[in-house]
This record gives structure tokens, C-alpha cells and sequence, in this order.
């Protein structure tokens, strides 16, 4: 069964977005259906962020602590939607996305959604957008098989996740020390109640670090941090991830 218009909260984990805020806040507004509600966590802005957010009519809250775990698990828990989304300030939904995310959760076997990203920006990042596609399939299978089986796909912030609040909170929610991938983490931890999925519609995603660190220097990064949190490294992996506004 479908649930119905505005049974989805979408969650913004924010710092010092002021840049990209715009597009995200005139796309949310072009959402067919629309959202319950929209709820901008901030970690810390020294920049307009939180009064932008405000001006759209977000519910805006904040942490004392940085980190998109803790930003994250504050949004989902003041949601009263029972769905959430949590979509990161750079990137833009389908205008059908919603419809998209309660198609997808009406089966009971999927614990978590995300789309496909595409990274843009100065250009579309074609080689990275189709390696990141990729690595949703190939990690669980090369470093997890046993739950690539049962359903687990490696899923990041840029897929624009989604899931039951429910089940969130009912697996812990993401871990608060983790200062990223917090988002692949969460995958492990729903995948224990169902199955992760990415569906076949797009959503775009700047490609600022691509355009601050290059290709080659952006894709060592991510594998880095990737094969580190695989072999058990969960903490202190945000050294080798500098912020790019």
C-alpha cells in the first residue's frame, strides 16, 4: 500500500551552505508531492545558512557537535513524518522523487533507498558518476558477500537515502562518532532487517570536491576512506576528507 501526500520528512544536514542553498530550496518547493516537512539540522554555519533555511520555511535546528551522524540522527528523531530522506545540501531531487520513495517503501523487504547520482557542476563528471554507480554493487560483493545475498548495497549521501523512521531509530540511528561514512555504516545496520536498494531514477550532485582536488586525487580519497572503513577503521577518517564549500 502507498502511503499517502506528505507522509515523507526531508532531512538537511547543513554547514556553511549558503552557496548552494538556492537550488536545494527552489527545488524542494517543486516536489510533487510535496514534503511534510523540511528540517535543516545545522552543524555550526558561520554563514547565512540558517537564516536562508528559515526563509524557506524549514524547521531549523542545531547540534553543538559537527559531524552529518549527529546532524542526521537529530533530524530523523524530531521528524513526525514516518519516512525521511535526508538530502545533502548540494544536491537536487526528480520533482517526482516523493512518489518515487513511497513506491519504493511499500515493500515491506526494503529497509533502505537511495537514487542514482550524478556528479555536476563546471562539467557532468561521467567517469566518476559511473564508478560510483558501480561500487554500490561491487563493494558489498568483494568485501561483505555473505550480505550482498541478502540484499545489502553500499548506498552514500549523494544517493539521497531514504528509509522508515521506525526502522531508523529501531537500528540505532547512524553512529555519532563517525564524521563519514556514517551513510555506508547505516546501510550495514538496516540491512539487518531488509533490503537495500538503489533505484533507477537520477538525482544531481555537485562535483566540488571533483572540481577543488581533480579526478585522480578525488577517487584516491574516496578508496581510501572506503577500503579503511572496510577493514574495520570506523574513526578519525574526516582527516583524510577536508570540507569543500
Amino acid at each position: 500500500m502507498i502511503a499517502p501526500a506528505g507522509s515523507i520528512a526531508i532531512v538537511i544536514p547543513m554547514l556553511d551552505e549558503e552557496k548552494t542553498l538556492p537550488g536545494v530550496i527552489a527545488n524542494i518547493a517543486a516536489l510533487d508531492p510535496p514534503p511534510a516537512e523540511v528540517i535543516a539540522v545545522d552543524g555550526g554555519s558561520s554563514d547565512r545558512s540558517i537564516e536562508m533555511a528559515r526563509g524557506a520555511g524549514f524547521i531549523v535546528t542545531a547540534t553543538n557537535q559537527r559531524g552529518r551522524g549527529i546532524q542526521i540522527n537529530r533530524g530523523v528523531e524530531a521528524a513526525s513524518a514516518p519516512m525521511a530522506l535526508v538530502l545533502h545540501a548540494d544536491t537536487e531531487l526528480p520533482s517526482d522523487a516523493l512518489a518515487v520513495v513511497e513506491q519504493t517503501l511499500a515493500n515491506s523487504k526494503i529497509a533502505l533507498g537511495g537514487f542514482s547520482p550524478v556528479l555536476t557542476g563546471e562539467k557532468t563528471r561521467w567517469g566518476t558518476t559511473a564508478h560510483n554507480w558501480a561500487k554500490t554493487y561491487y563493494g558489498p560483493a568483494l568485501l561483505r558477500p555473505h550480505l550482498f545475498v541478502r540484499g545489502l548495497r553500499l548506498l552514500f549521501g549523494d544517493h539521497a537515502m531514504f528509509f522508515r523512521r521506525d526502522d531508523f531509530l529501531r537500528v540505532g540511528g547512524c553512529d555519532p562518532d563517525m564524521h563519514i561514512m556514517e551513510d555506508v555504516d547505516l546501510c550495514l545496520k538496516l540491512c539487518r532487517i531488509g533490503r537495500v536498494k538503489m533505484v533507477k531514477r537520477i538525482v544531481t550532485t555537485s562535483d566540488r570536491r571533483i572540481a577543488e582536488w581533480g579526478p585522480l586525487k578525488a577517487n584516491w580519497i574516496y578508496m581510501k576512506c572506503g577500503f579503511s572503513w572496510a577493514f574495520g577503521r570506523k574513526y578519525g577518517l574526516e582527516k583524510h576528507y577536508p570540507d569543500v564549500r
